[in-house]
């Protein structure tokens, strides 16, 4: 199954709902991801350019874009960026395969 990394940041009303009534999301996150047949590997919080970060793997990219376009469209985030992650075997195949491609770099000589 694809994983996939998700970096988001709540929106300031978000946190004012959240600093008045304290919510552990990963029940919710868990939720979301099990409802396509994925997992919630882990869910942080953090300082920085993001408020929180996700470690999520799903049967396939379909199935995450669902949880991604289910959780961004409920208004609750400012911000967020899904990057699907490539194992060391992925990046491998994906190397032998293209050591199989001649690539040609735009205005080069054919």
């Amino acid at each position: 199954m694809p994983v996939s990394l998700t970096r988001f940041s709540y929106t300031p009303a978000t946190w004012a709902k959240m600093i008045k009534n304290p919510e552990d999301r990963r029940g919710a996150a868990t939720h979301y991801i099990e409802a396509v047949g994925g997992r919630l590997h882990g869910f942080w919080y953090a300082f920085g350019d993001h408020d929180a970060y996700g470690l999520w793997e799903a049967p396939d990219n379909v199935a995450m874009a669902a949880t991604v376009l289910a959780i961004t469209s409920g208004g609750a985030l400012s911000e967020h960026h899904t990057t699907v992650l490539l194992s060391v075997e992925e990046t491998l195949a994906a190397l032998e395969k293209a050591a199989a491609i001649s690539y040609r770099a735009p205005g080069a000589p054919s």
